[in-house]
């Protein structure tokens, strides 16, 4: 049996699953400590559903723990960047466009070296070796010990980064490194974005895996614990406290996966409606749409393979305006149940609108009876104008696709949605995203550009079915069961040598604790 487990902003969501069937469910308020939410959330799962500790197989945990931590500049470690490429990139240095604040909370050392490679592999400059060391020393002196190293077409050639890695250790032994081409794909910047951000959340990620680890223990669960990435699978948890950049996108991603499971389809557009934003997507054989265009995570620009997704301010406890009429983008979150006019607060909230409505017996009615039914009927048409605009911008063609509605929320999405050929609400729609983590599998890519002159063109897709496949049974896939689901190749005709990009993914099943 599995338990997944999905943290979000407002609510912390818990399933028990067995195979294909959901036995339990739990929605429980968020709390300031997010360990705090998942023992309060496990432990009601468990105390329900009377299930025997050793019969736990795994638990599967979504966090935007991380994510977070970026947006709001805080919980970062000081973090060094070394750059391999000179006498290249120089006009652009590592950490250029990044926003002030952050450079700033991040410590904003950068060093720039002689190395690198061309998309073939060959050679920039040749590695200096006494260089690296000096810059070592250098980082050793300001008192750093988290260095995130990136060199030019390292995921062609990452040599230049392990001989940087090792130097640096050889001075830091302490050192906690990040190497570029382990996390990001091709695209320098981005993908030195995503290791210097991953550098300076390396000790909150062992942080917070640890308490997760210690919530489970305390509860006497010793089955392996797994955390969502970005693109649905999972990871095993000492792989996500080395990688947690990889966990950014888990929400939505989880939503998606669980709505498309609870459904049965497998091309559709979910909307998720949690507590304080509603997120929208596209399924596309099961899994979410990747976006084409790179990601921005704090005001960083990275290039991780992340849903196509887009959030509005339309949650469950979206503040209700009168004078504009305005619903959202200000939310009570998770003090929803405190605040909620319908739970004896102040606030006037998109739950209360719905309870007014008579569409949800929730909370006390007669605290909403009074409102004004033209006012709740232009609140609903408000809500219903956001969900259709958002959906609209999501479509990539005028044919009516099927929309599935999934969140604690969703009870907002009352009426047909416009370009939708069916409107979808399944069993177990509140807890759709912790669902999503319960049955994720787990994956690996490559990202690479080859040169089809050198080599043919099947040798080439041989070799990034080969990297990718290697990488998921790296993040703990079964070896047996994995599958390449996803190959694209696009020419590169700027680039001499017939060049290639080809982009692999490779999905496969957790292999079971022996």
């Amino acid at each position: 049996m599995r338990i997944g487990i999905d943290v979000g902003g407002t609510n912390t969501d818990a399933v028990l699953m067995d195979g294909h069937s959901v036995l339990g469910s739990v929605k429980t308020p968020t709390t300031a400590n997010v360990t705090d939410g998942i023992t309060d959330a496990l432990g009601t799962l468990l105390q329900d559903s009377k299930l025997a500790i050793g019969s736990i197989d795994g638990v599967m945990i979504g966090t935007t723990h991380f994510t977070n931590a970026v947006v709001e500049r805080r919980h970062l470690t000081r973090t060094a960047c070394i750059r391999l490429g000179l006498p290249a990139t120089a006009c652009l240095p590592p950490m250029v466009d990044w926003p002030e604040d952050l450079s700033e909370a991040v410590g904003g050392l950068v060093f720039m070296a002689h190395g690198g490679h061309e998309f073939d592999g060959r050679e920039i400059s040749p590695f200096d070796a006494s260089e690296i060391r000096d810059i070592a020393a250098q980082i050793r002196d300001e008192g750093i010990d988290v260095v995130a190293i990136s060199s030019v077409f390292s995921p062609v050639n990452s040599r230049f980064e392990e001989d940087t890695a090792a130097i640096v250790r050889e001075v830091i032994p302490e050192a906690t490194i990040t190497l570029s081409s382990s996390i990001g794909r091709i695209g320098l910047l981005e993908r030195e974005n995503a290791a210097i951000m991953n550098g300076c959340l390396r000790q909150l990620a062992h942080q917070t895996i640890n308490g997760f680890r210690s919530a489970l223990q305390d509860m006497k669960i010793t089955a392996p614990f797994y955390i969502s990435q970005n693109d649905g699978t999972l990871m095993v948890a000492d792989f996500a406290a080395a990688y947690p950049v990889l966990t950014f996108a888990s929400g939505p991603t989880n939503s998606m996966r669980g709505a498309a499971f609870l459904s049965g389809l497998r091309d559709a557009i979910v909307v998720d409606v949690g507590g304080t934003t509603t997120d929208i997507g596209v399924l596309r054989h099961g899994f979410p749409r990747v976006a084409a265009l790179a990601v921005e995570i704090g005001g960083v620009r990275t290039n991780f393979r992340m849903p196509d997704t887009i959030s509005i301010g339309l949650g469950g406890g979206s503040l209700v305006q009168r004078q504009p009429l305005q619903v959202g983008p200000r939310s009570v979150g998770y003090e929803l149940t405190s605040r909620a006019r319908v739970f004896g607060g102040d606030e006037l909230t998109a739950t209360d609108v719905v309870v007014a409505a008579g569409h949800e017996d929730i909370g006390d009615a007669s605290r909403v009876s009074t409102l004004d039914s033209g006012f709740v009927s232009r609140v609903e048409e408000r809500i219903e104008d956001m969900v259709n605009v958002a959906v609209d911008r999501m479509k990539t063609s005028a044919a009516e696709v099927p929309v599935i509605v999934v969140g604690g929320g969703s009870i907002l999405v009352r009426r047909k949605i416009v370009g939708a050929s069916e409107l979808v609400r399944p069993n177990h729609f509140p807890v759709a995203n912790a669902i999503g983590a319960a049955i994720a599998q787990v994956g690996g890519e490559c990202d690479q550009i080859f040169s089809l002159a050198e080599m043919t063109r099947d040798q080439a897709l041989e070799k990034a079915r080969a990297e990718a496949t290697s990488r998921a049974t790296a993040a703990g896939a079964d070896p047996a069961s994995v599958e390449i689901v996803e190959v694209e190749e696009v020419p590169l005709a700027y680039l001499p040598g017939n060049a290639t990009r080809i982009m692999v993914k490779a999905v496969g099943d957790l292999q079971e604790a022996e």
